[in-house]
């Protein structure tokens, strides 16, 4: 390649091979580019809509370790992206964008589905560029993977007029041969001191407690958080994005807290731990309103130690000790340093501890027999759950939509192991990506399972998206929770107004035969007692299979902002 003279398009692929891109979402515009990435190997899954798209890049990117690349047309296509473009933002995962402009000697001239793309991407990316000079490209393609990869990772867009695609150019006079499509890129860590001043505090806590959020995931950080909790006998608990931080049967582990606090849950018991903590350790954490249920459990009396990549969300809402940089590379130095330090008094507390915690899984194991084990028809979530948990394994990843789908995931199930994957788009929380983020998760790990709980709301976004897995041969198991409601908007209507709008309520709608139309097998369940071996058909089996579940609309996560809706009940 070094002396061949290609078109800015060729290059450009060459350029994406170069940084491991394996797998381009489209829907084959730019065409000049797609057509020169399937030539040498690179694979197009192609979407049916670019809002799906581009979260299938953002599940690709969160499980896969490398950077999700997507492609889209300028215009109305562009303007699709924008959506999963924030959630990325919001979320810290890495994506490049590459997104066709309009031919440079038509620009300004009202050219068809011309649109300001420059001012379109810049409130949704961490970095947005339009290519006017061929012969830049190579510089252009490294800076968009340097900035998506970098400090606190996120989207970027890469703007390419069509003319410039088919322009050949000879090759640049300066050598690139890096590789930046795996992130973290960088692993940078806090001064010696600073370190050392948070190991003396944890050393010397009576009641420490950890808050990891989705940077451990971000950083890969997840065996380096397990032993921090063994070696210095802390606690932890997470974030919705964190989950799968920490096993969570490991005896100091006491489940996702933030907002599920209401009755029947874990973190009715278990959110004591932070209230009466004396020093609160936060990891990859922005400390946004869902993972400190509206910023109230963090008591002001804590010391608070902030570990985070990004140095601006340390000290947002608590001031803190700063340790600005990636969690992998931080939780270790802290590790070398706590290993000289006195950790007896932590240790003659561990047993106490751990008996404290079981006493908060039995009781809330306890609390939720009624629901997990109910054979009432339309079918609770909760046993929906519970039977799920039974067929998991440490390599199953779990994806839910937003609203309930990723509540019902994130108190009900399990975590088996540190790193294990739970995916959902917390970033920005939008309805509808449940079912592209499991495709994207797939074509990131292709021989291991991969389940999407989503409800029949935001099932309503994506139903095209059963064609793309089936022709794609990305097999998913989808679980449709189906209770004919758009169940977060009704209650909390009902919670703030004592009434809800007639948007809340949907006509009968049959997923199973939407499915089969796309051909993707499918099921409709009314009875609990079916769902162990369709669950089990679903994990096992080599295609797709859709389970649409009759639920019960009544039904809603133990959430603080219906607890005393649910303790009048």
């Amino acid at each position: 390649m070094a002396n061949d003279v290609f078109t800015v398009a060729e290059r450009i692929a060459h350029s994406l091979k170069r940084h491991n891109v394996t797998h381009i979402f489209a829907q084959s515009l730019p065409s000049a580019v797609i057509l020169a990435a399937e030539a040498i190997g690179i694979r197009q899954v192609a979407y049916r809509q670019e809002n799906m798209g581009g979260t299938m890049a953002d599940g690709y990117a969160r499980l896969s370790g490398k950077v999700g690349v997507v492609a889209a047309q300028n215009g109305p296509a562009a303007t699709l992206l924008v959506p999963p473009l924030a959630e990325a933002l919001k979320a810290s995962v890495p994506i490049v964008a590459l997104v066709q402009d309009v031919e440079r000697d038509q620009a300004d001239r009202n050219a068809f589905q011309e649109l300001d793309h420059l001012a379109l991407f810049q409130s949704c990316t961490k970095w947005v560029r339009k290519v006017i000079v061929a012969e830049r490209i190579d510089d252009y393609v490294d800076a968009a993977f340097t900035a998506a990869v970098s400090g606190r990772p996120g989207p970027v867009a890469l703007l390419l007029p069509a003319d410039l695609l088919r322009e050949k150019i000879a090759p640049s006079a300066f050598r690139r041969e890096a590789a930046l499509g795996h992130w973290p890129v960088d692993r940078l860590r806090p001064r010696d001191s600073d370190i050392e001043r948070a190991a003396s505090m944890i050393a010397a806590a009576q009641a420490p407690i950890i808050i990891a959020g989705g940077g451990i995931h971000a950083s890969r950080a997840a065996g380096e958080l397990s032993a921090l909790q063994d070696e210095a006998s802390l606690p932890v608990v997470t974030t919705n994005m964190g989950k799968g931080a920490v096993d969570e049967f490991h005896p100091l582990s006491a489940g996702v807290l933030g907002a599920l606090v209401g009755p029947k849950s874990l973190g009715r018991h278990s959110v004591a731990l932070v209230e009466e903590a004396d020093v609160v350790i936060l990891i990859g954490t922005r400390t946004n309103q869902n993972g400190t249920d509206s910023w109230r459990q963090i008591p002001p009396s804590a010391s608070v130690i902030h570990i985070d990549v990004d140095p601006v969300e340390i000290g947002r809402t608590y001031e803190a000790v700063r340790l600005a940089g990636d969690a992998a590379e931080t939780i270790g130095a802290l590790r070398r340093v706590l290993a000289e330090c006195d950790l007896s008094y932590r240790a003659s507390k561990r047993e106490e501890l751990e008996s404290r915690i079981a006493g908060f899984w039995r009781a809330f194991e306890a609390e939720r027999q009624s629901v997990a084990r109910s054979d009432a028809s339309p079918i609770r979530p909760e046993r929906i759950m519970f039977e799920l948990q039974r067929m998991l394994t440490a390599d199953t990843t779990v994806v839910a939509d937003a609203s309930y789908s990723s509540m019902w995931v994130a108190g009900q199930l399990r975590a088996l192991s540190p790193g294990m994957r739970f995916l959902s788009p917390r970033g920005l929380a939008g309805l509808g990506w449940g079912l592209p983020l499991a495709l994207g998760a797939r074509a990131a790990r292709p021989e291991t399972p991969v389940v999407a709980i989503v409800g029949d709301g935001g099932f309503a976004h994506s139903w095209a998206e059963l064609e793309t897995m089936v022709r794609s041969k990305l097999p998913v198991l989808i679980i449709v929770l189906n209770n004919g409601v758009l169940g977060f908007q009704r209650d909390a209507e009902t919670v703030k107004f004592g009434s809800f709008t007639t948007a809340c309520n949907f006509a009968d709608v049959d997923h199973q035969k939407i499915a089969e139309a796309c051909g993707c097998p499918a099921v409709r369940i009314f009875d609990p007692a079916d769902l162990p071996r369709y669950l089990e058909r679903g994990l096992a089996g080599p295609g797709p299979l859709l389970i649409e579940v009759m639920t019960e609309p009544g039904a809603h996560p133990p959430l603080s902002l219906f607890a005393a809706m649910d303790e009048a009940a």
